[in-house]
Parts: structure tokens; sequence; C-alpha cells
């Protein structure tokens, strides 16, 4: 009936003159309305003026409306693209989602982000003073506890493929608690004697058993905070209509605030590692980190009603695996240049615009059984790997800043005044650097390209950018490992881990790593956005969090090989206990000469690789040559 569709429409903000079937709009022509129609609406609050069969509204002229107005105007207050709310039904817009919902997963993401960043920028130290390990093996413990959070969020990725992303999400919030509880309630047995596991000061040995709850305690913030982190983000963005040019603009604009709210959370941990590093009271920061994420748990539910969803899509890996498939189990069959004569799906043409590629033959047999649109974006994947696989090598120098960087701090002088600076303190310059570099790009680096290169291109392109982030990266192991060749310069000789070189000197590799985070990073997500098949656009995060992973182990597995080939014959090797009785500073030259050759290779790879948009416009070339 149309009266239930006016209750609807007035329960979405329109509102309604009239009633039964003369129920009509405002500020339109009029119409007589009955009398014991009248009666029921003045019953219902709404006040009428006339008499008998001509009673009609106040100060309004009014028609009919028909029922397909009133449902045009009920599709409207919905949203676009496709979002549901929590019990599985169209999303109104001006219940759900927005900025409301937006507001609270920054300041989830914030308080997460503190309470993480404080066990990642002081681990090293803590397992070094507190759990009695080497900087060897402190950082190979860092190494693989930050390639299990990667890995942990190609899980979260992986499983928001197939659930919904704010049960994912809760799910990992509460691992964080569980983890950051048992560490703080674990914290109390380790700090033993009291004032121990500060710089220099050991604690006591622990029993095995305090050894496993304390591993158990990092790896579940390792998923926890993995999981949120792949998947905390994209949930944010489902909050925004992506087919509402005004949430569009406020999508876009959201993405930089979630960045500088991950930002101020780890300018506030730094702030908190000041504190606990000068004084060894590991206890307070540890529970202040439980109070982080348990409140920001809080903040997650709070809007559970307002939250916009969408339906799982299933996983990409699973459109791969069926093109590899199917050209393996027709790899018998010839192919002839076009398909000519044989049973393909779909047209060689796609969309009209993006021609079927020569490259990587061997898939076009899938084809037959598969759609040539899904064997393309195969190819697409394909093609990026060689790319992919040089990124990773970032990771690599990027978790030096809170190893090997923050060891190096430690053995060198601190003091400032009467003030003891913290080493994990230093990576604050690294923090500004990037964000400075990320808000200003558009104002320093694009006028000074356009400056050196004499062209009127408005940006380097994403590749290029990646290349310059890793030419900074190989100046940073430079800059580290002169700063090393001088602090054992000035080694006082005894068996304590000391120097008389002040820590600012690290400032400028400090400053480098966060210019090269700032390229590298920032542009590795953009390239991967635009490269990666509208298909398979949820393999972006999974590359993205596979560079982080892979990297990891990549680092834990270097410093492995340097350590047992440096530390034969009786040799202390590079990396030893006492950073004085090696070598860091030829560790940190290795990675420069490695980075340089990735450089090199990266060169090569970015110079041959074809780009979606440049295959596009070869199909429109081709297309218009054979046009009559």
């Amino acid at each position: 009936m149309l009266s239930q569709k006016a209750f609807e429409m007035q329960q979405s903000g329109n509102e309604m003159v009239g009633f039964g079937d003369d129920l009509v709009a405002p500020v339109i022509e009029t119409r007589p309305v009955d009398t014991a129609a009248a009666f029921e609406m003045q019953q219902s609050g709404n006040e009428m003026v006339g008499f008998g069969d001509d009673l009609v509204a106040p100060g309004i002229e009014t028609r009919p409306v028909d029922t397909a107005a009133v449902f045009e105007l009920q599709q409207s207050a919905h949203t676009k693209d496709g979002s549901l709310d929590r019990f599985g039904k169209p999303a109104v817009r001006g219940r759900t989602g927005g900025w409301k919902s937006g507001f609270v997963l920054l300041v989830s993401q914030g308080l997460v982000t503190i309470a993480f960043y404080v066990l990642e920028a002081s681990i090293v130290l803590f397992t070094k003073y507190v759990m009695r390990q080497t900087n060897a093996e402190a950082e190979s413990t860092f190494s693989l506890w930050m390639g299990t959070v990667y890995l942990c969020s190609l899980v979260g990725g992986f499983l928001s493929d197939y659930l919904r992303r704010y049960l994912i999400s809760i799910y990992a919030q509460v691992f964080l608690t569980v983890g950051f509880g048992l560490l703080s309630a674990l914290a109390h047995a380790l700090l033993k004697p009291h004032g121990c596991g500060v710089i220099g000061k050991l604690c006591d040995p622990h029993a095995p058993v305090e050894v496993l709850i304390f591993y158990i305690s990092i790896y579940l913030i390792a998923l926890g905070n993995g999981a949120c982190e792949s998947v905390l983000a994209t949930f944010a963005a489902d909050q925004f209509d992506e087919e509402d040019p005004a949430e569009k603009q406020s999508e876009t604009s959201f993405g930089w605030y979630f960045v500088i709210a991950s930002n101020i959370g780890r300018l506030i941990s730094v702030a908190l590692l000041v504190f606990t590093e000068s004084t060894g009271n590991w206890l307070p920061i540890f529970w202040i980190s439980s109070g982080c994420v348990i409140t920001a748990l809080v903040f997650l539910v709070s809007q559970t009603r307002r939250y916009r969803h969408f339906k799982p899509s299933g996983s990409p890996i699973s459109r791969i695996a069926q093109v590899i498939v199917a050209s393996w189990r027709n790899r018998n069959l010839q192919v002839r240049s076009r398909g000519e004569g044989l049973p393909y799906r779909g047209e060689w043409e796609i969309d009209g615009t993006r021609r079927k590629t020569d490259d990587l033959k061997f898939l076009d047999k899938a084809a037959i059984n598969i759609p040539i649109t899904q064997v393309e974006e195969v190819k697409c994947i394909l093609r990026l790997l060689p790319v992919w696989l040089c990124t990773i090598w970032s990771s690599v120098v990027f978790l030096q800043t809170p190893s090997l960087f923050t060891e190096q701090g430690a053995a060198m002088d601190r003091t400032i005044l009467h003030f003891q600076v913290p080493p994990a303190g230093m990576i604050a310059f690294d923090i500004i650097s990037t964000s400075t570099l990320i808000v200003f790009y558009d104002k320093l680096i694009v006028p000074l390209h356009i400056k050196l290169t004499k062209t009127q291109s408005k940006t380097l392109a994403e590749l290029q950018r990646i290349g310059t982030g890793f030419v900074i990266a190989v100046v940073t192991m430079l800059s580290a490992g002169l700063v090393e060749q001088q602090r054992l310069k000035y080694s006082d000789g005894s068996t304590k881990e000391m120097s008389s070189l002040h820590i600012l000197w690290q400032i400028p590799q400090y400053i480098l790593m966060g210019a090269s985070k700032a390229m590298v990073c920032v542009a590795e997500k953009e390239f991967f956005a635009a490269q990666t098949p509208d298909g398979l656009k949820s393999l972006e995060m999974i590359l993205s969090f596979c560079c982080s992973a892979l990297g990891g182990c990549m680092c834990h597995t270097i410093l492995w090989v340097v350590t047992k080939s440096t530390a034969s014959n009786g040799k202390p090797g590079w990396v030893p206990p006492n950073l004085n009785d090696g070598h860091a500073d030829r560790f940190f030259f290795l990675l420069a000469a490695l980075t340089m050759l990735n450089l090199g290779l990266f060169v090569m790879f970015a110079y041959r690789y074809i780009s979606i948009s440049t295959q596009m416009r070869d199909g429109i070339e081709e297309m218009e040559e054979l046009a009559p």
C-alpha cells in the first residue's frame, strides 16, 4: 500500500502530508482530502485547515504522489556502492557509515598504534637486557617477530575475503588485549632484581616457562596487530560510498588522516619510551599499552550499529589458480594466432580497449574454459612480479631502524645536559621525516623534479619514486656505516659496550631512512593499486604485506649467515654481543652493496615493465588501425 511506503519515507527523513490513498508530498499542487482521513491525521498530531470534503493541509500546495516517485526517493536515501547495514539490508546513508564511524576507527587505530609501536621499538632492548639475549639473537628475534606480524597481515587479508571485516577486527583486537595482558603480568616476574632491564644492567636468568609465556604473548600481539593492520584500514574505507562524489572526496581525506593517526600514535609511543628507557621501568608502559588496546576495542564496538559492511567476495587466489590449472590441462592443445577454431570464452578484445597480449602465451590455452578477461588479469599479476620481488628488499633496509640502529645508539654517548636520550627515541626523527615528506611532497619534490628534468610532468611516476627511495636507502646504509666506524674509533676499549661518540650523529641516517620510506612505501601502494586488475583488487593488499613478511625473513637469514661466516675460528664476528668487539660498519656496508645490486635489478625490470595503461593505449591504437 502507498501508506506503508509513506511510513517508510517518513522514517528516512522525508515528510508526507495526508493519509490513505490521497497521500501527498509537500510543496506541490493540492487536491481535497476526505473528512475521515483528516480526522486520522489530526489524531496523529497534524493540523488541517478547511471544512468537509475540501479540508487540506495548511500552507502547502499538494498533488498525489505516485508509487514510483516514492520508491525513487527511498532509493536515493541508500548508498550506491552496495554496502549493507548490520542486518544485511541496504545501508541508509544518514544512519550508517560516514565520518561518525570513520572518526571512531581513527581513534581505535591510533590507540592500537601506540600500544604496538611501544613494543616494536623496545623489543630489541627488552630481549637484550631483560631476556639476556646477545645483539645478534635480539635482532634475529625481532626480525622473525616482525615477519610474523606481516604474515598475520596476509592471514587477515585472506580471511577478509570470506568473513566480514568487522568480525576480523574484533577478533584481532581481542588477541592484542590478551597478548598485552599476558606480557604486562609476566613483566612482574621477569624484572628481577629491582632496577634491572636498563642499558648495561641485565636481569636474572628466567625459568623456561617464563620464556615460553613471553614468546606466546608477543606472538599473540603479532597475530592481533597483523590481522588488525590489514583489515581495519579497508574496513574504515568501507564507511564511505565510492559512488557518491562527496563521500568519495571524504574517503580520500580520510586516507591521509588514517596515516596521520598512525604517526601520532608512533610519536606518543616514542614519548613513553623516553620515560621507560631512562628509568628502566617497563611495567607502566606495558600496562598503558594494555589500557590502550582495551580502549581501542571499546571504541570499535561502540559504533556497531552504524558500520557499513560488504558481502565477502571470495579469494582472488582461486581466480589465479583456475587459470593456471586450466592452462596446464589444455597444454597439449594447439593455439592459433587469435584463437581461430577453438571454443574460446570471451572476446580477444576486452571492454573494447585492452587488447589480448602476446606474451605469456602458455596461459592463453586456459581461455578455452575460462573467460579471456580472467586470463589477462593473471598475466597482469605475473608481469609485475619481478618489480614486486625487488621491493621486498626495502623491508630488509627499513627493519634496521628499530633493530641495529637502536643497538648502535645504545652503545653511544646519550647525555644531553643531565638527560639520557633513549636509543629508541631517535626513531622520532624517522617518523617526522616520513610525515613531512608525505605532506609536502607536491611542494618540495615535484618542483625540484621539474627544475632538474626541465619537464612539466606533475609528479614522478610510481616506479621512479620507488627507485629514488632505493637510492636514498643506499646513502642511508653508507651513513650508518660511517657513523659506526667513528663510534668504534672513539670506543673506550673496556668491556663496556660504550663509545664517546654522541648519539646525535645518528640523526642523518634516521632522516634519510624516513625519506626513503616516504618515497618507497607510498609509491609502492599506489603502484600495486594502479597495476592490479579490477577483478583481483584484494591482491593489492596481499602483495604489499608479502613484501614486509618476506623482508623480515630475509633480514633474519642474512644476519644468520653473516654471523656464522664471520664468527668462525674464535673471531667475534661482525655483530657480536659487544658491538665494540665487532664490525657492524661492515654489515651496514654489505647492506648498502646489496641495496645497490637490488637497485640495478629494479631499474632493469622497471624499464621492461609494460603498465596496464600502456596496454590499453596500444589496444586503442590497434583498433583504430583495423577500423575501416
